[in-house]
C-alpha cells in the first residue's frame, strides 16, 4: 500500500509539471527580434509582460511566411496572446537598450517548438 500512495504521488507530480507549461525571462538585444516557436504540431499560448525599459512590438508569423502585426507592449504592460501550429511569435525589440520580457507559454508548448533571436532585416 506504501508503494502505490508513492506512485500516486509521483504521477500526480509529474502530471502537474507536465501542464505547468514553460516560464522564461527574455533578453533581446538593440536590433534584434526573439522568436518563439515555429516548430510545434499544436498551439500555444503565452502570457507576456514587457519587464523592461523599452517597447517591444509583437507578431505572428504563419506557416505560409505571412507576418501579422499583433500589437505593441510598453514598458509594465501584459498581453495574453494565442498562436496556430506551426506558427512563430516575433516580439521585436524596439528601444535603444536591450529589452526584456516575462512570459508563461502553455499549449504546446516544449523546448522542441524553437526559441532563437534573430537580428532584424
Amino acid at each position: 500500500m506504501r508503494f502505490s500512495w508513492f506512485a500516486f504521488a509521483l504521477f500526480s507530480l509529474a502530471a502537474l509539471l507536465a501542464c505547468g507549461g514553460i516560464t522564461s525571462h527574455t533578453y533581446i538585444k538593440v536590433g534584434e527580434q526573439f522568436v518563439l516557436g515555429g516548430w510545434q504540431r499544436g498551439t500555444f499560448r503565452v502570457k507576456a509582460r514587457n519587464s523592461g525599459p523599452v517597447p517591444v512590438s509583437v507578431a505572428e508569423r504563419r506557416t505560409s511566411g505571412a507576418v501579422q502585426e499583433r500589437g505593441r507592449l510598453e514598458p509594465g504592460q501584459d498581453a495574453a496572446l494565442a498562436c496556430g501550429a506551426g506558427s512563430a511569435l516575433l516580439m521585436r525589440n524596439l528601444g535603444d537598450r536591450t529589452a526584456e520580457i516575462d512570459a508563461k507559454i502553455t499549449g504546446d508548448a516544449s523546448f522542441s517548438m524553437g526559441m532563437t533571436q534573430e537580428a532584424l532585416k
